[in-house]
């Protein structure tokens, strides 16, 4: 094998590890995290308040989260123009999954960059004040009309290319040998994404539901308007 092929390989395996570890199971504590909105405002805020908690978390953020996050993303532009889809001329299922996977991967990086921005890096700091953070999402989805179906659309996407991830992961890494245990953890896998897109829209309408809440911070910055 030649040089060139072999840091290929290393660099397609490490962009099909990347997707689950660490980036997968940052996806599985953010649905879970968010779900707490499901429990009402304190309890969104005191999950929020624990996560924020944590010593070094703008390091373990930036080494575990967005790192990851950024060579995943950037890698599989790349292997998107190096690659040819031809689920036009040819509708077999797997183009079709092909294409899915890049466009699915396409949206989700560009809204996590519009979410992270508008809800970590602009506005209230909410590791100071994570009982603003209830009303800080709700202020997104309230202010803008377009965002709800924004938000909707990032969790479909988000939900479909995890969960088609997974059927890759397994496959590339022989895991899934034969196409009986392919389908069968294709089914699996269809039902992981299901359950995300489940926990995601019922987050999005608890947030929705309740009326919004103020979340500018007052002069103690212990002082919480959802922690109450």
């Amino acid at each position: 094998m030649r040089a060139g092929q072999g840091r290929s390989f290393f660099l397609r395996r490490l962009h099909s590890l990347t997707g689950i570890i660490p980036i997968g199971l940052f996806l599985v504590e953010h649905f879970f995290s968010n779900a707490f909105a499901t429990k009402g405002p304190g309890a969104y805020s005191k999950q929020v308040e624990f996560l924020s908690s944590f010593p070094f978390v703008v390091g373990l953020e930036l080494f575990g989260i967005w790192l990851p996050i950024l060579y995943h993303s950037l890698y599989g532009f790349y292997i998107w123009y190096r690659g040819e889809s031809n689920a036009v001329a040819y509708p077999w299922a797997g183009n079709w999954m092909y294409s899915a996977q890049r466009w699915t991967g396409a949206i989700a990086f560009f809204y996590m960059g519009w979410h992270t921005w508008h809800l970590r890096f602009s506005g209230v700091h909410l590791l100071t004040y994570p009982g603003s953070a209830f009303g800080k999402v709700q202020n997104e989805l309230f202010g803008h009309p377009w965002a709800i179906a924004f938000y909707a659309v990032g969790i479909i996407c988000a939900s479909w290319h995890f969960a088609y991830g997974l059927w890759l992961f397994a496959a590339k890494w022989g895991i899934t040998q034969g196409p009986i245990s392919r389908r069968r953890w294709g089914y699996v896998c269809m039902l992981i994404g299901i359950g995300f897109v489940t926990i995601g829209f019922a987050t999005l309408y608890s947030f929705r539901s309740i009326p919004q809440r103020p979340y500018q911070p007052s002069a103690n910055e212990m002082d919480s308007y959802t922690m109450r």
